[in-house]
């Protein structure tokens, strides 16, 4: 995903030191149950949709946003899936980034799946028993939309991530 303006107006000012950045991913479904992915020029490999909300911007809003633009799908959020601290990371150019992911439920109402931008190599709908190889992340986010409940990961309520 290209570095929004904002983030590279901190950056000027940051460096390369830590930013916690809020981001939101989205496994949207269409009417056959089948999920949409995208593989990502940045890395080749195959994901859910996600990016980065603009100031201001509704979570929701941004899903909608993001889901077109990349693949131009419409959407409609039907619920949060996830709220999740992911692990910090760092990039080749020194950046170093934690996301605050927000994970939406979304069905898809429109559109035929195309690459829609430069972000994407490939899109597709996928059978959630036929996904293509890709991140536990996304694996993840598609078993607990399509399993309808709340999925718990281990770590959560450990050490620093808030032991109740």
């Amino acid at each position: 995903m290209p570095t929004p303006d904002f983030i590279t107006d901190i950056r000027a000012v940051a460096g390369h030191q830590l930013l916690w950045i809020p981001g939101v991913s989205v496994i949207v479904l269409d009417d056959a149950g089948r999920v949409l992915l995208g593989r990502r020029a940045d890395s080749g490999e195959w994901s859910i949709i996600g990016g980065i909300p603009d100031p201001g911007e509704q979570p929701a809003a941004a899903v909608v946003r993001e889901v077109y633009e990349e693949t131009a799908v419409h959407c409609v959020p039907e619920r949060v899936l996830l709220v999740q601290a992911l692990a910090p990371v760092t990039y080749p150019n020194g950046d170093h980034c934690q996301f605050m992911d927000i994970c939406f439920l979304a069905r898809a109402v429109g559109g035929e799946a195309r690459v829609n931008d430069d972000e994407s190599l490939e899109v597709g709908w996928f059978e959630p028993d036929a996904l293509p190889p890709m991140e536990e992340f996304a694996v993840s986010r598609i078993k607990q939309a399509t399993a309808g409940g709340p999925t718990w990961f281990e770590g959560i309520g450990e050490g620093r991530d808030g032991g109740w």
